[in-house]
């Protein structure tokens, strides 16, 4: 994707593939002054910032940040909703943008997007009722076109079954399509270029953005063994001891402090997120485990960080596994969010769990687990159930279905033996 400071925001319109993210936009700036836009690099905030707004300013020009630097207000200046661009450079503009909001009442007036969280005090005001925050990630394989969409996942949660439709997907295409990635610029790409765009995006975590959130000067050898570790225990609890002792060596020892401030700085970076722990109160006599699982925000990073191409990963069954569900994870995220629903997992100390339990805003629950072989959908299925019984009889409500996503199922359906929704990556969508 051409950086849009080069391209005329016409343009930008033209070529825009649409996003699950848009409605949501488009509904906060009818309600809020302005929306705040935050996600990991090269995911499209900027195009979707375009796309919604009728003027813009790239605060990644020398030229327009200099201007926001001097003046933050006359970068402000333009019709409504107006882009600001990688705002977090100039921390000004929001106190800025906010006092505007404050004393015209106006709705719909800025679209701010950054792929760095600011420091708190960088800002006056948390932005808390005139700023709503909006979270993107790389694009889910239905808005890359890799999925038919067929069966909803806001549909689901309505109550609806999972309507019937084929597969296309095979474990070698699944494959494939994780060492990919959701980057917008890899659309239309061959598969060795769209690859290509994780492997830069590794390096440029190592060589420069590390330095450039908190201007810590960090050993790129360091940054890099911290991110094949986190790779090597992609979608999983591992704990900060376990990833300092894997970077741990005579010539770089880690203590578990410092692994956590790197951990600290590719959240803010939005390249590693956590999926938290399910924990509904339900009366029970085994304990839930309350640690996150880590995942990059896109599998492709994860593969790249190993060096790993597709037919690698094809032939680490294990590690497949691992960046299936991450890539599950991440689609979850994006079709989840327009009725608000929260991604957790669940754990506890009888060895029950679920890969994922979505939560509505309204309570409804639905638990899912992931597979890459249709062959472990039995097993899948089974502890699903177990799970539901046991929630429901510690006093949760009866969730609104239980989902096996898997890689290679011919087609979706409902198992009649339990009710179980059988449905492959490549069908479901928002």
């Amino acid at each position: 994707m051409e950086d849009p400071i080069t391209i005329s925001d016409d343009e930008i319109r033209k070529r825009y593939v649409p996003r699950v993210v848009d409605a949501e936009i488009k509904e906060m700036l009818e309600i809020f002054g302005a929306v705040q836009i935050s996600g990991c690099k090269w995911c499209g905030k900027s195009w979707t910032g375009v796309a919604h707004s009728q003027s813009s300013v790239y605060i990644g020009s020398p030229k327009n940040r200099a201007l926001a630097d001097t003046d933050p207000d006359a970068a402000l200046r333009g019709e409504e909703p107006r882009l600001v661009d990688e705002w977090q450079d100039v921390p000004a503009l929001w106190d800025a943008a906010r006092h505007n909001i404050d004393f015209s009442a106006r709705r719909g007036m800025y679209i701010f997007t950054g792929s760095v969280t600011p420091p708190l005090e960088s800002t006056r005001h948390s932005g808390a009722g005139r700023f709503a925050p909006v979270k993107m990630r790389p694009m889910s394989l239905f808005e890359a076109g890799d999925s038919s969409g067929a069966v909803s996942l806001s549909k689901l949660f309505q109550g609806e079954r999972p309507a019937s439709s084929m597969s296309e997907g095979s474990y070698m295409k699944v494959v494939k399509l994780i060492c990919k990635g959701g980057w917008p610029a890899g659309l239309n790409q061959d598969e060795k270029k769209a690859m290509l765009i994780s492997k830069k995006y590794v390096e440029m975590i190592i060589n420069y953005d590390f330095s450039k959130l908190d201007g810590v000067k960090r050993n790129p050898a360091t940054v890099r063994r911290i991110l094949r570790s986190l790779a090597r225990n992609n979608a999983t609890e591992a704990k900060i001891s376990v990833l300092a002792n894997d970077v741990h060596d005579a010539d770089m020892p880690m203590s578990p402090i410092t692994a956590s401030g790197y951990l600290d700085v590719l959240k803010k970076i939005f390249v590693i997120e956590e999926q938290e722990p399910w924990l509904p109160d339900i009366r029970s006599k085994t304990r839930q485990r309350t640690s996150p699982k880590r995942h990059f925000v896109d599998p492709s990073l994860a593969a790249a960080a190993l060096r790993l191409g597709p037919e690698a990963v094809f032939q680490d069954v294990e590690t497949a596994g691992f960046l299936f569900e991450s890539l599950c994870y991440r689609d979850l995220c994006v079709y989840s969010a327009p009725f608000m629903g929260n991604v957790y997992h669940y754990r506890d100390d009888s060895g029950l769990e679920a890969d994922a339990v979505i939560e509505a805003d309204d309570g409804k629950w639905a638990a899912i687990e992931m597979k890459l072989g249709y062959t472990k959908v039995d097993a899948a299925a089974a502890n699903l159930i177990r799970l539901k019984e046991k929630m429901v009889g510690g006093g949760a409500p009866e969730p609104i279905f239980l989902m096996v996503i898997c890689a290679t199922a011919m087609s979706s359906y409902v198992r009649k033996e339990d009710g179980v929704y059988v449905v492959p990556i490549d069908c479901l969508g928002p």
